[in-house]
């Protein structure tokens, strides 16, 4: 078999390249190998996770697959992420079609961080008409690692399309994974080293700013971002762990000076007097003046 003949993946797209299509192009090219692409998703996600997802019509697929195919008559196909069944019939159509000789799928429902990547019914689709299609179906039903799944199926078919047989194949990826660096795709991205920038500057800001924007403008990322962070490390939202802060502040300036809560309202920031009573209430389910009497 003509090793140099490329290889199609047909999965969803993953901008941190830890995943999807552009892992399978990095790893098939790192393997020695050609590949070419058919994307089925585009996907909103990061380090931390997926946070979107924007599937692609049938018709589009359909017609990334065909062109590839016509043209460049890919003898093996990885098939990775189909989330519509429509997209699913519309493969197996197109494959059954125009019969390459290896089909590759790896079964992941669940990504790296637990996100659900297709429903049920779906799921029965690929297995009603894309499974009796492959030569190979790998075992995970989850990612593991992230990229884990990826690496796998792409050595599996750098190694088919060289001539090898399947079972040789299955055998001889995982070999080649096993010498890979530790952590080859894996990425802890920035959050981490944010989430410490981000308790430095409460520390530094709580007595004059509570807004969650105003924190996420300082560390240049958005907001919604920065709750990604927080909540990823630690469960809680930014905004929880700056009122948290501020009310640590309140609880020892009640209970060490004989500030009044106009001068105590005035120094961490707050409108008025009855502005950080209210605050106060809510956080510690009593007023300011009975917390200090207590």
């Amino acid at each position: 078999m003509d090793s140099a003949r490329a290889i199609l993946t047909i999965t969803g797209s993953d901008g941190t390249g830890g995943s999807g299509v552009q892992a399978d192009i990095r790893f098939i090219h790192e393997l020695g190998g050609v590949a070419a692409s058919a994307i089925t998703s585009i996907t909103v996600q990061n380090t931390l996770g997926i946070q979107e997802f924007y599937d692609l019509p049938a018709s589009a697929v359909r017609g990334q697959v065909e062109a590839i195919i016509n043209d460049l008559q890919p003898q093996v196909v990885k098939v990775g992420l189909l989330r519509r069944i429509d997209v699913v019939e519309a493969v197996a159509e197109v494959l059954s079609h125009y019969r390459p000789r290896h089909v590759i799928y790896a079964p992941v429902q669940e990504s790296a961080h637990g996100e659900r990547l297709l429903t049920a019914d779906v799921y029965k689709a690929i297995e009603r008409l894309i499974l009796p299609l492959c030569t190979v179906v790998l075992e995970a039903r989850h990612a593991g690692p992230h990229g884990a799944s990826n690496q796998l199926s792409s050595a599996v078919a750098v190694l088919l399309n060289r001539g090898e047989e399947p079972d040789e194949a299955i055998r001889h990826a995982r070999e080649l994974l096993a010498d890979l660096p530790v952590g080859y795709v894996s990425s802890m991205g920035r959050s981490g080293e944010l989430y410490n920038q981000f308790l430095d500057a409460v520390e530094r800001f709580y007595h004059r700013y509570a807004d969650v924007a105003f924190y996420a403008e300082q560390l240049n990322v958005s907001a919604p971002y920065l709750g990604q962070v927080t909540r990823r490390i630690v469960g809680r939202s930014p905004k929880s762990i700056i009122d948290e802060r501020i009310v640590q502040e309140i609880v020892t300036l009640l209970t060490t000076t004989s500030l009044s809560l106009k001068e105590i309202a005035s120094r961490l920031g707050f409108s008025s007097q009855a502005h950080l009573s209210r605050f106060f209430k809510k956080q510690k389910g009593m007023p300011p003046l009975r917390y200090r009497q207590k």
